[in-house]
């Protein structure tokens, strides 16, 4: 049934809703393409749609997480030095030191929610 899908996109859910679009126009350094005030907000890069959205009250409990997640954002970067800068400037400077995988260059940083970002270079 694969035929009737016509999309995948990731959603993050966020009881923080401004703070976390802020951060990702200013780390993409582009407005969302979809932005419903303190509801949804979708930004499309490089075939990447990511959507954030504040779950209704009624439903927050269910995405409220004791532990990290174990889903990780991973963007795939050019420049990984100059987006460190970006990232430090921007307040929200990667954790631990860029190590050497066996695809490239790596290091993890966090967007406000502590969602796990994995910055790539090959």
């Amino acid at each position: 049934m694969l035929s009737n899908y016509t999309a995948a996109f990731v959603t993050l859910a966020t009881s923080n809703l401004d703070k976390l679009v802020l951060f990702y126009t200013e780390l993409w350094q582009q407005e969302p393409q979809i932005y419903r005030e303190n509801v949804y907000a979708e930004f499309e890069i490089s075939g990447l749609r990511l959507g954030i959205f504040q779950p209704q009250q009624s439903k927050e409990s269910e995405f409220a997480s004791s532990q990290s997640s174990r889903m990780s954002l991973c963007l795939e970067v050019k420049d990984l030095e100059s987006v460190i800068a970006h990232l430090t400037n921007i307040g929200y400077p990667p954790t631990g030191e860029i190590v050497i995988a066996s695809h490239g260059k790596e290091i993890y940083a966090c967007d406000p929610d502590g969602n796990r970002l994995i910055l790539h270079q090959s």
